[in-house]
Formats: C-alpha cells, structure tokens, sequence
C-alpha cells in the first residue's frame, strides 16, 4: 500500500508587484515613474523565470522535495510572460495609432 499525499504547502507570493501597479499621482508624474514600473515588472518576469529553471534543474536530478513547488513556479513564468507579451502588443498598438493619427 501506499502512504497518504502530503498536503501543498502555502503559495508564496512572486514579490512585491503592489509597489509596481500602484498608480501614481496626476500631478508630477514623468515618464520616469513609468521606466521605473516597467523595469520592475521585467525584473520580475526575469526572477520568475530564473526560479522556474532552478527548480526543473532540481526535479531533472532527483533533489526537488516537492514537484507541485516546480509545477506553480512553471506556471506563474509562463502567466507573467504571457502578461507582458500583451502588454508589448497593446504598447506597439497604441504607439502605431498615435503615429497614424499624426499623418
């Protein structure tokens, strides 16, 4: 017989991407508070990604404890990809819109 599964632990959050969404006040904002959101909102695709590969490296060689850890990390790098593919297209929408108003 087999034993009982064990119970998934807690989902630890990515990081803090409150302080990157939040919006900023209409007054004194620059392009540099948006430079700043988008590089941190990278960072944290990049860190995900970075997790989800030391954890398949750990399931490929036998030392991952618990697969279901690589499983959610896989996952949240390819939603957090997938998001920022999006977002690059409705960027390069919205600029090729503003330049077509130009012409």
């Amino acid at each position: 017989m087999t034993g009982p599964v064990a119970a998934i632990g807690a989902i630890a959050p990515i990081g803090n991407l409150a302080s990157a969404a939040a919006p900023t006040a209409a007054s004194g904002t620059s392009g540099a508070s948006f430079a700043t959101a988008l590089g941190n909102g990278l960072d944290a695709v990049t860190g995900a990604q970075q997790t989800a590969d030391g954890l398949a490296v750990q399931a490929a060689t036998g030392t991952l404890v618990d697969p279901a850890q690589y499983t959610i990390a896989a996952t949240q790098a390819s939603l957090m990809t997938q998001l920022a593919t999006t977002i690059e297209s409705k960027a390069v929408a919205a600029f090729n819109t503003i330049m077509g108003m130009q012409a």
